[in-house]
C-alpha cells in the first residue's frame, strides 16, 4: 500500500471544554465547519477515512463518514482514538493508519508523504510530525496526534491503555518513533482551534489568505 492510500482517521474525541462543550469542530470557518477543512486536507493523501468521535454520531451525518467511538471507555486521550483508527484500519486489511486532530485546518498537504519517508529513512514504525519550538530544551514541538501507526501495535497499544497509560510520547518513545520536522517559514500549520480566540484568528487567517 502507497503512503497516499493508507487509510484516515481525524481525532475529535476531546471534551473541548475551553470551548464551552460540544463539538469544536463543527464550528463554522469561512462557511463550513473546521471539520470539513481538515477532510479537504487529508483527502488527497489518504485512502478511507473515518472520524474518531463519541456520543451520538448523527451529529456528523452531513459529512458522509464513517463515525467510530473510543473502544477504551473514559476518555482515554488520543491514544484511544489511535486505537479505534487502528481497529478500523485492520478491518480494511491495512497496515498502516495516518491520524490527524479535528480542530486542525491548515495542517501541511505534505503531511502524510513527510511522515513517510521520515519512518522509512529511520526504520521506525511510528512516525510523527513536529514544528519548531524554542521553548522547548529539544528545540522542537512534536504533534502527537499527527502520525503514522502500524496496525501490527493495536493489541500492545490496546494494553498499554487498559493499563492506565495515557500520555501518547510515553507509548511512542518506547517502540521508536521517527520526527518529521515541518520547518517551512510562515504561519504555523499545525495551529489548532483551542478557545473562541483560536477560532477568529483562524477565521482572520482564512480570510488573509494565510491558510
Amino acid at each position: 500500500m502507497s503512503a497516499a492510500r493508507y487509510p484516515g482517521v481525524i481525532l475529535a474525541g476531546g471534551l473541548a471544554t475551553r470551548m464551552g462543550g460540544g463539538d469544536k469542530s463543527l464550528h463554522d470557518l469561512g462557511g463550513k465547519p473546521i471539520l470539513a477543512h481538515v477532510i479537504d486536507r487529508l483527502r488527497p493523501q489518504a485512502g478511507p477515512i473515518a472520524l474518531n468521535a463519541n456520543g451520538d454520531p448523527a451529529r456528523f451525518a452531513d459529512l458522509g463518514l464513517p463515525v467510530i467511538a473510543d473502544s477504551i471507555e473514559g476518555f482515554a486521550g488520543p491514544l484511544a482514538g489511535v486505537l479505534a483508527g487502528l481497529d478500523w484500519a485492520a478491518e480494511l486489511g491495512a497496515d498502516t493508519l495516518v491520524s490527524v486532530a479535528a480542530d486542525t485546518p491548515f495542517f501541511p498537504t505534505d503531511l502524510v508523504a513527510r511522515l513517510d519517508a521520515a519512518r522509512t529513512e529511520t526504520g521506525h514504525p511510528i512516525a510523527m510530525a513536529a514544528s519548531p519550538d524554542g521553548g522547548r530544551k529539544s528545540g522542537m514541538g512534536r504533534h502527537p496526534t499527527f502520525g503514522l501507526w502500524p496496525v501490527g501495535l493495536r493489541d500492545d497499544l490496546r494494553a498499554a491503555l487498559t493499563d492506565g497509560l495515557r500520555k501518547v510520547v510515553l507509548w511512542t518513545d518506547r517502540h521508536g518513533t521517527a520526527t518529521a520536522l515541518f520547518d517551512a517559514p510562515g504561519p504555523d500549520p499545525f495551529f489548532n482551534v483551542n478557545t473562541p480566540e483560536d477560532l477568529e484568528l483562524a477565521r482572520a487567517r482564512l480570510t488573509e489568505g494565510t491558510a
